[in-house]
């Protein structure tokens, strides 16, 4: 009789149910790693036929990989002589453990979503096994690297309810099915992991419910494997403090050179990816946080048009620029992210009211084209690109003409002293007074929570020797601290960066026809940032230190399937990105590119 099969811990608690009724102890089973099972018993068991014929059945089919098992005496038995009693097995074991062997033959280290599905399809693997070979990667390299501030303690469990999901041949909801996604920890999640960016002061707070895109990625499948860390209060506390540190964790680490500038504010969501700590994530941008982060990690970055993707459960700066995007290893897997999570939300109405009618039909995935570059006129502007970076960057303008785009270079941006304004006086002023008036909002909304009040914060700050005030200060909070709300300064400073967007940016991508305007890096991001447009950075390359280094696409809003096709073309016709080094370097020089 043909039975059917069982996923490698139904089986497992099927082995220990034929030790217990053969011996009448206690039997506990372990994993460690996929291709050895140990087993301890209370008793000298290794006589009993029972258990040598599950014992010889395991030993077979892991081949020269022996399964040790240990007793109060550690038993072995050979494969050689365990051959004649195989045949006697029941094959739902044997089953089993052939499921076991494929699975150590797959690889996580740069896996994509697709390469998960398959593996998933195909029976190699699970979520359950998934989620383990992630925990595990945690575990070595984040007490280095410092790139996620909470595990969910319930992954596994969530694990188990994917692969039950599968098993049971019900209508999976997405292709982020069983897939684990970190979030950065500014994105609230109703669960056991705490909501904080970064600060002490939000520990042990309750949020009111998921945040919007968490909801999204729960209807999807996706498991929420944890937190990642992020420079505290996104940026937003403190001129001097460095990217990628809060008072939570201490400081990240970017994973290629360790003592280079991760950036941030998303800092863990790309230095985690990047790491293959995870498999994608989400970041937060306000300005820069998404393209900045991806662009010094080697990993892609969307930052998708203001309330495409819904705001709401994310601790707030601007409602005018916060924005929510995937941080991913490739350009599809940051697309099929981007597809999950956007879309109208009640609780975000008006922006992603707005924002819903640049959804395409039939999403975004439709554009990932490998000749997404043809007949696309592209910008180079000389207030974006200085002579270094024509150098450096040289080489990838002779490859996006190659596959048919078309450059348009030497470009100035128009009004340039107005858009200089913008991004130099007028945002800090708006983002001032609205950071406040947001932040005040969010933390009366908590359940439960130590700070009612960016007051609070600060004051809070000042006690906690953790939090670091005498070496990296608060001054960017104290300055919001002292506005008072949208008055004739601010009202001004919001105009002048509407002028800024329509008469700079705007009339350029405009007047030029642009498609994308290119930055090296992610230099582009806070003109993106002031008029809420979308952008995405990919892998461009890495100085003689081993530091990556990006390029940026931008355009107007609701442009994304123009920059997808843009940026998965680009992509293909590179490969330019790689893992980092299993040990991360510390010898940088600081005149990289």
């Amino acid at each position: 009789m043909q039975h059917p099969k069982k996923s490698h811990w139904e089986a497992a608690t099927m082995v220990v149910g034929y030790l217990k009724n053969s011996v009448g102890q206690g039997v506990w089973l372990k994993f460690e790693p996929v291709n050895t099972l140990t087993c301890w018993c209370d008793s000298d068991w290794a006589t009993c036929l029972n258990t040598r014929r599950l014992v010889t059945s395991y030993v077979i089919h892991f081949g020269e990989s022996l399964t040790s098992w240990k007793s109060k005496k550690q038993h072995t038995i050979s494969r050689g002589s365990a051959e004649a009693e195989y045949r006697s097995m029941a094959s739902a074991v044997a089953e089993l453990t052939c499921n076991i062997s494929e699975a150590k033959t797959f690889s996580f280290k740069e896996t994509t979503i697709d390469d998960i599905q398959i593996a998933f399809k195909q029976n190699k693997l699970t979520s359950r096994r998934l989620v383990e070979l992630y925990l595990s990667e945690i575990q070595k390299a984040n007490p280095i690297l410092k790139g996620i501030i909470e595990v969910n303690p319930d992954a596994l469990f969530l694990a188990d309810k994917a692969d039950q999901e599968r098993k049971s041949g019900a209508l999976l909801s997405s292709r982020l099915h069983g897939i684990p996604v970190l979030v950065k920890d500014n994105i609230a999640t109703k669960d056991k992991l705490n909501t904080t960016a970064g600060s002490l002061a939000l520990v042990g707070s309750i949020v009111p419910q998921d945040a919007g895109v968490v909801k999204k990625l729960r209807n999807a499948g996706a498991i929420i494997l944890g937190k990642a860390t992020m420079t505290e209060w996104a940026a937003s506390r403190s001129s001097t403090m460095p990217n990628g540190w809060n008072g939570r964790l201490g400081q990240a680490l970017n994973p290629y050179v360790a003592s280079a500038d991760p950036s941030g504010s998303s800092t863990g969501s790309a230095t985690s990816v990047a790491a293959n700590l995870a498999a994608v994530a989400l970041g937060t941008e306000t300005a820069g946080s998404i393209l900045s982060p991806s662009n010094s990690n080697s990993v892609v970055g969307i930052k998708p048009t203001v309330g495409l993707a819904s705001r709401a459960g994310v601790i707030p700066i601007s409602h005018r620029q916060d924005t929510v995007g995937p941080i991913c290893r490739t350009v599809s897997d940051a697309v099929e992210v981007l597809d999950a999570i956007v879309g109208f939300d009640q609780d975000d109405f008006l922006a992603t009211k707005k924002a819903s009618t640049y959804i395409p039909h039939g999403g975004y995935q439709q554009f990932l084209k490998a000749d997404g570059l043809k007949d696309k006129r592209l910008g180079i502007s000389k207030d974006l690109f200085g002579s270094n970076d024509i150098k450096t960057y040289q080489q990838h303008f002779n490859t996006l003409r190659q596959k048919g785009a078309v450059l348009v270079d030497n470009l100035e941006i128009p009004n340039i002293y107005l858009v200089q304004d913008a991004l130099v006086v007028a945002q800090r002023i708006a983002l001032s007074a609205e950071s406040k008036m947001n932040l005040n909002a969010y933390l009366k909304k908590l359940v439960y929570t130590r700070v009612r009040s960016l007051a609070d914060v600060i004051a809070f700050n000042k006690v906690s020797a953790s939090e670091k005030v005498e070496e990296y200060g608060q001054d960017i909070m104290e300055a919001a601290e002292k506005t008072n709300g949208i008055g004739k300064l601010e009202r001004e400073a919001l105009s002048n960066i509407t002028k800024a967007c329509k008469y700079g940016f705007e009339k350029m991508m405009k007047e030029k026809a642009l498609d994308a305007l290119m930055s090296p890096g992610a230099d582009i991001a806070d003109l993106l940032a002031i008029g809420g447009y979308p952008g995405i950075n990919v892998p461009a390359g890495y100085d003689k230190n081993g530091v990556p280094f990006g390029i940026s696409f931008g355009g107007l809003k609701g442009s994304e399937p123009t920059l997808i096709e843009i940026a998965y073309g680009f992509e293909q016709a590179t490969h330019i990105r790689k893992s980092p080094p299993s040990h991360p370097r510390w010898d940088y020089i600081s005149d990289s590119i």
